[in-house]
This record gives structure tokens, sequence and C-alpha cells, in this order.
């Protein structure tokens, strides 16, 4: 990676793969994501893209208007034709359809309500720029509502949950016979990681972009680098403390890759370990755990949140710790212990002794 830090060769990487997408869509798309660029992270114009193609591959294949047009060469005053009901046949075509650049079996694409919100905002963004540059006077998607998300329990470990978890990362005792070859290779990564994880409530991709040097024992932190490139400072307890110190003398004998050098958490292979990696391993040893529960490494902070909540009390805290830009996002992920509090209070206040 040369002197790049994990998080800008990722930004590199998300530049090149989104180039080759824009490649695919109408020449004014590049304007479209020039605009969007200062105020948007990499990882979500990616998203952007992915949802603009499947967005102009359906009006090609589906709508008789675009029959006979390549994709490249459907214009914006074509956009500007449709109407809502042409947007609205969209969404219900997303919720279950055949990708014809698919030619497999399994190639059916589904999307359910964060699905549709996500696909329907891309394109509302999408128009919206236009509209603002003046190069259309016409947008059906903002005629369009919205698709309402329904509120899902939080799924967390409980706290016995979170002990059995760390205990299955030290013994492996529970895992397949074909995991606990692999277990004494990766048994001090293992826990440290979780631990980190549980303990700090860092995002993934924090978590796998880490190097040895972010890791300061002296002040007890890690310094990581959030969405939005912004690098903070991230403090760890005891717990956290030993797992990562018994994990970094044995990282320290290991000789990694060329160019994955200063990367904290390897794979079996001597690389950085990778997001996907790492949601592998989450699951292995939850399963172990919980059956009945879906935990992925997300589902870790949102643990750590709640048990930070419980502790202290303080959203803004949380908040803070978690590296939310807006309260509000916390309080909508803890609004039922928000509620739990606020029960617990009804006897506080005596009105006679």
């Amino acid at each position: 990676m040369g002197a790049n830090s994990y998080s800008e060769q990722i930004d590199i990487d998300n530049t090149y793969r989104l180039r080759m997408l824009i490649s695919t869509l109408p020449p004014y798309a590049k304007d479209y994501f020039r605009g969007i660029q200062p105020h948007t992270e990499s990882r979500t114009r990616i998203a952007y893209a992915y949802d603009l193609n499947v967005f102009f591959s359906y009006l090609h294949e589906n709508n008789p208007i675009f029959a006979q047009k390549e994709i490249r060469d459907i214009t914006l005053d074509d956009l500007e034709k449709l109407r809502p009901t042409d947007i609205e046949e969209y969404l219900e075509y997303l919720q279950a359809y055949t990708d014809p650049k698919n030619e497999g079996s399994n190639n059916t694409k589904t999307n359910h309500e964060l699905g549709l919100k996500r696909k329907l905002a891309s394109l509302r963004s999408f128009y919206r720029y236009f509209i603002q540059h003046e190069d259309i006077k016409y947008n059906p998607v903002d005629l369009v509502t919205m698709p309402k998300v329904h509120d899902k329990a939080i799924t967390r470990l409980d706290i016995d949950e979170v002990a059995l978890l760390l205990d299955q990362a030290e013994s492996g005792d529970k895992l397949s016979e074909r995991e606990q070859r692999f277990h004494d290779r990766t048994k001090l990564r293992d826990v440290a990681l979780l631990t980190l994880m549980l303990g700090t409530g860092i995002r993934v991709s924090e978590c796998v972009g880490l190097n040895i040097d972010d890791v300061d024992f002296k002040n007890d932190g890690i310094r990581i680098h959030r969405k939005g490139g912004k690098e903070v400072v991230v403090y760890f307890g005891d717990e956290v403390e030993s797992a990562l110190l018994s994990y970094i003398e044995e990282r320290k004998k290991t000789e990694a890759v060329v160019g994955h050098e200063e990367a904290l958490f390897l794979s079996l292979q001597k690389k950085r370990i990778s997001v996907r990696a790492v949601e592998k391993l989450v699951k292995k040893y939850a399963q172990t755990v919980t059956t009945v529960k879906h935990i992925t490494p997300h589902k870790l902070r949102s643990t750590y949140g709640t048990n930070l909540y419980r502790e202290t009390g303080d959203i803004y805290l949380v908040a803070d710790v978690l590296g939310h830009n807006d309260v509000n996002t916390t309080k909508k992920h803890y609004a039922a212990l928000e509620d739990d509090r606020r029960r617990g209070a009804r006897n506080a206040v005596k009105l006679r002794d």
C-alpha cells in the first residue's frame, strides 16, 4: 500500500471502481458524481452508481420508450418525460427481479424496505442535481412517496452472551473439527479483535484499518479514521489492553506480506484482515453462543453502545464515542432504553413523605 493509510487506499480503490461504473452510464452522470463528491464518501458514491446502473438497465429492458436506445444514449430530456407512475413501477420491479447481466441459476435480486428506500433516495438525489443546475425542470421522483421503513428491535448480545462469545474465542471447544484445526493459530488475534470491538464500539472498517502504531498503551487509546476521514482517538479499558498486549506480542513475531507490514490484524495469509473475514469470524463464534440472533460486527457495536448507555445514562457520550454526527441517530437506536429509564423514574419523585 506504500505510504497510503488503509482508509486512503480504500478511497483510491473506490475511485477506480467508481470510474468503471460511471463508464456504463450516460455521459451526464459524470457531472452528477463530480458535483456530489465534496460532501459524500467514496463508498456512498459507489452505492449510488450501482443503484443508477440498476435504474438505467431497468429502463432499457422494461420501458418501451427506451428499448431502442443504449443506456449511454438515454438523455436528460428522456428522463424528464418519465412520470411518477414509471418510478412506482420501477419500485415494484425492484422487489424481485432477474439480473440481466448474470446468467447464472441464482440471479434473482430482491429489495425490502431499506433497499427500496435507498434506491429511491439515490434516484431522487440524481434528479435533484440536474433540477438545481437547471438542466431539467420536471422531477417525477419527488412526487413518489418514500417507502416506509418499519422499526425493528435492535439485535445485541446480552451480558452473559458477551462472556460466552469471548470464552469461545479463547477455547474454541464448540467449533467444528475443521475450525478447531486453525484455532490455535488465530486464537490470540480473534480474542483481541472481538474484545476490542466489544470494548470500544468501533466499526468493522475502523478495526481492519488499524496499524500497530495506532495503538497507544501509554494512554490506552487507539487512533482510528472515522467516516469522512476524521481522525480520532478512542480509549479502551483494562480487558481490551490485556487482550491487545497478548496479541501484539505474537503479532510482532509474524512477518507480514510486503505492503501489509504495518497492519495490526493479519489474516492467515499474513495480509491485513478484510472486512469480510471479520464478518465470518464473528459469525463463527456467535453461532456457538446463540442460534436465534443474527450477530454481525455491527451488532457488536450495538452491544457496546447499549452497555455504555446503561452504565452512564448519557446519550450524548454514547453518540460521541460511537462517532454519530447527529445525536438523534443515537436516540433512534437506543429509544427502548430511553423508555426504560423514563419508566424507572415514575416513582423517583415523592409528593408526600
